[in-house]
């Protein structure tokens, strides 16, 4: 037996739709920003986590957006 009260839990979240160009993009400037990185490593370890965070964005993992 199915239980609703646990479909409907996930009911609230929002799906955003992304264009393929725009998955292509996305992983391009991630690629390019990984090549970046390891020829020319940041200084400044907070730096690092700053880009993680920026990324994290752009790929679609910032949570809800409504």
């Amino acid at each position: 037996m199915m239980d609703f009260r646990s479909i409907g839990a996930d009911m609230g979240q929002v799906i955003q739709f992304v264009s393929k160009s725009d998955r292509e993009r996305i992983r391009l400037i991630q690629e390019a920003r990984a090549i970046y990185d390891s020829i020319f490593p940041p200084a400044d370890p907070s730096e690092q986590q700053d880009k993680a965070t920026i990324g994290r964005a752009a790929s679609g993992d910032a949570g809800n957006l409504a």
